[in-house]
């Protein structure tokens, strides 16, 4: 063996004894415990808050530069209402040591974390706890240093357990809260290859009262240069409370999410949605975080039954002439969602077969109102009548009279028009038919009804109020030119009446369904017959006769 050889194996164990007795001496008399109030008090010089390391720090060296520590708190600003800002139970992080000397590679082990719990709040004055930790425009180009190039960051996985996040803005009375958020992020290097990830976390919303539990699982991709981070195929499911009576289970995936920090964006992928048994498709426009998030899409929502849905909101559906009726709504749109309602334009409907197009804006807020401008070309309203069942009769073997709708006109809160080329109703058939609808306080107005009636025009004004103890209808109607052999054969199936008639009625009556409306019914009533005959029968003699 040289000499040259004997001096590199001698120099290596050397080293090796050194860096040993250093270990050794490093363990017996440093104690990072003791810069426990040096690391408290550099934190509350250079961001006024209290730092406060309750549990133990420990500390090791080889071959992880390795950092453990104990429960540990932030305290937050005066004027917010959490004490803290941020607090963990157990923190820990740990880096190799020999690729970080030799060749400058950040090699981290496992980043974990217990307990993690975030209070951030906008107070009553607009301020924001946490705006003081994060440096401006103009601080971030002066504290700037060039890129050194050449290093390597690889980061073996991040996991997170137990964490809460609360969020709450006190001049909009928006709360937000994660509860139990688990995740766990895999090898993340700054090679750019996706990182998968999967978590878990309860939520809850307010107001609005929604809360539940969901499960996610995607991939994420980040360019620090470009400052852009993507999410790839991407799944979350679970269980939501606050959407119908029961807990319903809701479903969303996207193929890819694409995040531009610097323009504040979003842009989305296509984006399937099940919820409450209801599917809905949507292709999703580029839209801006940076204030109220206000995305639009094109959506299709699959055929659902509204009678199912009902069930499952707690509403009671009506009992209806047809039983198929109530079973079937398609959509098709473009919706936007605003601040307190979703807007759908350009909606194509299709209800129990029936095609209608126009506009509908549906309140996401409970003091939100209705709006709609809807036009179609057919509707038979008996199919949404009460049914003639054989047994619903009363003691004096009469029809049970139809009630007034007072739950639901105290409810509704709507306005908006209709228009359909063709409505049966009844025995009648109208042509044209339009009408207006305002609905609010326990008010409803149906105002103007104009249709085309057997060659003649009909138009009214149909009221109900339910804002007092008992409800009150009034309505005003008018007929002109109806041609009475047509009205007559629709109505009596009788072929021997021609002419025209006109008429105008004004009633009112009050009560809680239309027995006793017409039991109390006033009012002035009025007709003009012209050109009439009834073919087959002698007028003047049965008047003399009589």
């Amino acid at each position: 063996m040289g000499r040259a050889t004997k001096f590199i194996i001698w120099f290596i164990v050397a080293c090796v004894g050194l860096f040993v007795v250093t270990a050794i001496a490093f363990r017996l008399f440093f104690d990072p415990n003791d810069f426990r109030e040096d690391i408290e008090s550099a934190v509350r010089k250079s961001t006024g808050r209290e730092l406060i390391i309750e549990g133990d720090i420990s500390l090791k060296l080889f071959p992880w530069l390795a950092v453990e520590v104990g429960r540990t708190t932030l305290g937050n600003l005066p004027g917010f209402e959490a004490d803290t800002l941020a607090e963990f139970d157990r923190a820990k992080l740990g880096v190799r040591m020999l690729p970080l000397l030799l060749r400058r590679e950040v090699t981290i082990g496992a980043a974990e974390i217990d307990g993690l719990q975030l209070n951030f709040e906008v107070n009553a004055k607009d301020q924001r706890n946490w705006s003081d930790l994060i440096a401006t425009d103009e601080e971030s180009e002066t504290d700037a240093k060039p890129d050194t190039g050449g290093r390597a960051l690889d980061i073996s996985g991040v996991d997170i357990r137990g964490a809460t996040i609360h969020y709450v803005h006190r001049p909009k009375g928006d709360e937000y809260r994660l509860t139990d958020v688990n995740l766990a992020l895999g090898r993340v290097s700054n090679a750019g290859t996706p990182v998968p990830a999967s978590g878990s976390l309860g939520f809850s919303v307010k107001p609005g009262g929604y809360s539940g539990q969901i499960d996610i699982e995607t991939s994420v991709s980040l360019d620090r240069e470009a400052a852009i981070v993507t999410f790839g195929e991407s799944f979350m499911q679970g269980v939501v409370d606050g959407i119908a009576d029961a807990p319903s289970r809701i479903r969303f995936e996207t193929a890819g999410i694409e995040v531009r920090a610097e323009a504040q964006t979003v842009t989305m992928q296509p984006v399937a949605l099940s919820v409450l048994d209801i599917k809905l498709r949507a292709n999703v426009e580029t839209f801006s975080y940076a204030d109220t998030i206000t995305p639009t899409a094109a959506i299709e929502v699959d055929a659902f039954s509204p009678r199912s849905l009902m069930h499952q909101l707690g509403v009671e559906p009506p009992e209806t002439a047809d039983p198929a009726a109530l079973s079937s709504l398609a959509l098709k749109a473009k919706a936007q969602v605003r601040e307190n309602d979703v807007a759908l334009t350009g909606l194509q409907a299709t209800f129990d077969g029936a095609a209608f197009r126009g506009s509908l804006v549906v309140p996401t807020v409970s003091s939100g109102r209705f709006r709609f401008d809807l036009s179609g070309e057919s509707l038979d309203v008996n199919r949404y009548m009460a049914p003639a069942a054989d047994g619903d009769v009363g003691a004096g073997g009469d029809a049970v009279p139809v009630e007034i709708p007072v739950d639901l006109v105290k409810a509704l809160n709507a306005s908006g028009k209709v228009r359909v080329a063709a409505v049966q109703l009844g025995a009648l058939r109208l042509e044209n038919t339009g009408l207006e609808l305002t609905s609010q306080g326990g008010r409803l107005r149906v105002h103007p009804i104009t249709a085309d009636l057997y060659g003649g025009k009909y138009d009214g004004d149909v009221r109900i109020d339910a804002s007092g103890a008992t409800p009150v209808l009034s309505v005003n109607e008018n007929v002109q030119g109806v041609d009475l052999a047509k009205l007559a054969l629709a109505m009596f199936e009788k072929k021997n009446i021609t002419g025209s008639i006109g008429g105008n009625f004004k009633l009112s009556g009050r009560g809680a369904d239309m027995g006793e409306v017409q039991r109390s019914l006033s009012g002035t009533m009025a007709f003009e017959l012209k050109d009439g005959t009834y073919e087959g029968t002698d007028v003047w003699y049965e008047l003399r006769r009589a």
